[in-house]
């Protein structure tokens, strides 16, 4: 399926694959605005500026990571887009104070990143095979159940939610995919996931499941205005509570990374981390200047990657150069919104299972002969996927302590990271 690394691209083949990659990250990305922004009843007017210039903010700090220099930015094809874990501690924080307090508690927590990077990539060691194939696993499978809600419709609370409208449309379009990566040869191969997108679109179309309406209600050019709801303000538990959830990803960040070097055939080094992370940290600073959301590194593009076999950086740096233009044009950037969410899930089921298995690959470098390994991989595979399905489980501990164990990326990292660590000062000491 994979081609190789050194193909060259034409620049419209490149450009094409940079759409697919915006389509992949595009729904996923604006779903963090829309989320916080009506549970904090943002006004229509605000909330077409977050969304714009969130879409902006993806492509600049997507920028910020592929360009990589000797002070920051990791090379890889990797797509930034908000921190979907960041959602719940936002509104909490938004509530419970105000809007420049959200911002400035992302400002800190972006200068906090960019601070420790050098320090976080140091610990690398605590992320062999055995813990990164463990938490890209769990990443790939934690996000499956994403994709069948999208598949069933999007909102589970809907009347139409799982109707064979929704169910016939998201099989045809993973159906699509599945065709073209079967049959399909060369540059049409490698697209299967955009010409999935747009066939299921079309037929979504024609059954009536697809509205113009965002696009005719967009405004046609929007400019980016810093602290746009006003001075930040720096409020020590709420910069504790964004610190925290910043290095969650981090976390998930490393693992991601090691993922998309073994797929790029790249060794990642210390310093890697430590450019990679400072990206990460100027993208959020830049997130909370702008009042827009913290950023981290997309895992749904991994899968894109791999799936397509094209591992060059330039449909990426098309991407982020789509995603700027198109957070300045609203009303061109809104004809992505109207790809409905059973096709949406159709593709990610595709995308979301090659993240998981990307992760049993490299799992499979480990000996698992050796009943250790074999705990970190069961009790943390099996924590992950635990609060991840019954999150309720964690409802009756403190509100902060909820926030992190109800994540199941969360949990199967702390646990495969100190299992791994405590094994192996056993085995030291034997």
């Amino acid at each position: 399926m994979a081609q190789d690394s050194t193909q060259r691209l034409t620049e419209p083949e490149a450009a094409v694959l940079g759409i697919q990659h915006l389509l992949a990250m595009y729904s996923g990305s604006i779903l963090v605005p829309i989320l916080i922004g009506a549970s904090l009843h943002f006004s229509s007017e605000q909330m077409t500026y977050l969304v714009s210039i969130d879409i902006f903010m993806c492509g600049v700090a997507t920028a910020l990571q592929i360009f990589a220099n000797k002070f920051f930015g990791i090379g890889l094809p990797v797509i930034l887009g908000c921190a979907v874990q960041a959602v719940a501690p936002l509104i909490l924080i938004g509530k419970k104070f105000d809007f420049p307090t959200m911002y400035g508690a992302i400002i800190a927590a972006g200068i906090f990143v960019f601070l420790i990077a050098g320090l976080f990539a140091k610990i690398r060691n605590l992320f062999p095979p055995l813990v990164t194939g463990t938490v890209i696993t769990v990443i790939g499978l934690s996000l499956i159940p994403v994709a069948f809600q999208n598949l069933g419709g999007g909102t589970t609370t809907a009347k139409n939610y799982g109707d064979m409208q929704n169910l016939l449309v998201g099989v045809f379009t993973l159906l699509v995919i599945l065709v073209i990566n079967a049959w399909g040869k060369g540059f049409v191969r490698s697209i299967a996931i955009l010409i999935g997108l747009v066939g299921g679109t079309l037929l979504a179309g024609a059954m009536g499941m697809v509205s113009l309406a965002p696009v005719a209600e967009a405004s046609w050019l929007h400019v980016p205005t810093p602290f746009y709801f006003g001075v930040p303000h720096f409020e020590w538990s709420s910069i504790v509570t964004m610190i925290l959830i910043s290095m969650v990803s981090m976390v998930e960040s490393t693992g991601v990374f090691f993922a998309l070097g073994d797929i790029v055939g790249r060794e990642i080094k210390s310093d890697d981390l430590k450019r990679g992370y400072r990206a990460e940290g100027l993208a959020v600073m830049l997130g909370g200047i702008f009042n827009t959301f913290p950023y981290t590194t997309f895992s749904q593009n991994v899968g894109l990657v791999q799936l397509s076999g094209i591992k060059s950086r330039k449909p990426v740096i098309y991407s982020a150069f789509f995603l700027i233009l198109l957070g300045l044009l609203p009303k061109i950037g809104a004809l992505a919104t109207i790809i409905p969410s059973p096709v949406l899930g159709g593709a990610m089921v595709v995308m979301f299972g090659m993240v998981a298995v990307q992760g049993i690959r490299m799992l499979g470098e480990v000996d698992f002969h050796n009943d250790h390994n074999l705990l970190v991989a069961a009790i943390s595979i099996g924590l992950g996927l635990g609060v991840t399905v019954q999150p309720d489980i964690v409802q009756w501990l403190p509100k902060t302590v909820q926030m992190f164990a109800s994540s199941g990326i969360l949990m199967a990292s702390v646990s495969a990271v100190l299992l791994n660590w405590l094994f192996g000062l056993g085995h030291k000491q034997a």
